[in-house]
């Protein structure tokens, strides 16, 4: 699947930004139809980043998110602020 088609968007809330900076995770809203290894995958390809676990759920709106936990070596922080969230 491409990788564009699993992450639709980053998900910029004041919990996501927390998340951000305290947990090393990044949060994204993704495809339904789309798996953790997809995303792991995805997002290790677009980031050039090492992905540490994944977590998802389906917001009340039907929405899915990810919770994107990245490995020490790698920010969290750095690929927000290449995607313009910060």
């Amino acid at each position: 699947m491409d990788p564009y088609k699993v992450i639709l968007r980053p998900d910029v809330t004041e919990k996501s930004m927390k998340l951000v900076e305290t947990e090393n995770k990044l949060v994204l809203v993704v495809s339904r139809d789309a798996n953790k290894k997809k995303i792991k995958e995805a997002v290790e390809d677009l980031y050039d980043v090492k992905v540490d676990k994944v977590t998802t759920l389906i917001t009340p709106k039907g929405a899915k998110k990810a919770y994107v936990r990245l490995s020490p070596e790698h920010k969290a922080d750095e690929v927000a602020t290449r995607l313009g969230i910060f």
